[in-house]
């Protein structure tokens, strides 16, 4: 049994797909990252990072649990579980594992600044906007150029998809048009309609209203500080 600690955020929504896709059984402990739930003591012990998601594998081979934070690591560890959506080839591995790295280190960190300073930032900041939107739109015009040649981000469906797809579910708030993308179009298409995704993304998915960040909100999200 897997225990998923989870918001409706594209890093809770790409392991619930990859839950699904892998036909694990879980259950689904909800985080409200909205009133800082992630900051709970007993959370911390799961998550050093104060992020969702996180999870606990209760039933591991070696019969003591297993709790990982880092969306990433989450992947790689459920598909070596599984035996599945990770090839084991060292080649089409490397090439898996880099599109995961892309994602984790490139369109997830700058499509979020995106729905940041045009979307919660209390004013408006022209230079930070267009500078996250256009670094975002070079980073679809990477994954475009990717899929000019394949079906898939790693060639066949991998983890390296489940991690990109949500990001890209979203890319109205990126102040992206996907008609300029059109092998990101067609990807896209694809995956949205397999039966896994859409259960992953059902999940929770009326927890938040869409787009409204209150003040207590903003704080919880954007106000934390070292200590």
């Amino acid at each position: 049994m897997i225990e998923l600690f989870f918001a409706p955020t594209p890093n809770g929504q790409k392991v619930a797909i990859a839950l699904e896709e892998m036909d694990m059984q879980y259950k689904v402990t909800p985080i409200n990252i909205m009133r800082g739930e992630q900051f709970g003591a007993e959370f911390l012990v799961i998550s050093p990072n104060n992020r969702m998601p996180a999870i606990i594998d209760h039933t591991p081979a070696s019969g003591v649990p297993i709790s990982i934070f880092e969306s990433g690591a989450i992947l790689i560890y459920l598909a070596e579980k599984s035996g599945r959506f990770l090839p084991t080839d060292p080649a089409r591995r490397a090439d898996v594992l880099q599109w995961l790295m892309w994602q984790m280190g490139g369109l997830g960190p700058m499509a979020g600044q995106v729905h940041h300073f045009a979307r919660y930032a209390p004013e408006r900041i022209p230079y930070a906007t267009k500078r996250y939107v256009d670094e975002t739109a070079r980073l679809y015009g990477v994954l475009d150029t990717q899929l000019k040649s394949r079906e898939f981000v790693g060639g066949d469906y991998s983890i390296a998809d489940m991690a990109i797809w949500p990001w890209v579910a979203i890319h109205e708030m990126h102040n992206q048009d996907l008609a300029e993308f059109p092998h990101v179009s067609r990807w896209f298409a694809l995956i949205g309609k397999r039966p896994a995704v859409q259960r992953g993304m059902a999940v929770l998915k009326d927890m938040f209203v869409a787009g409204v960040v209150d003040d207590e909100a903003r704080k919880v999200l954007f106000g934390q500080q070292r200590r």
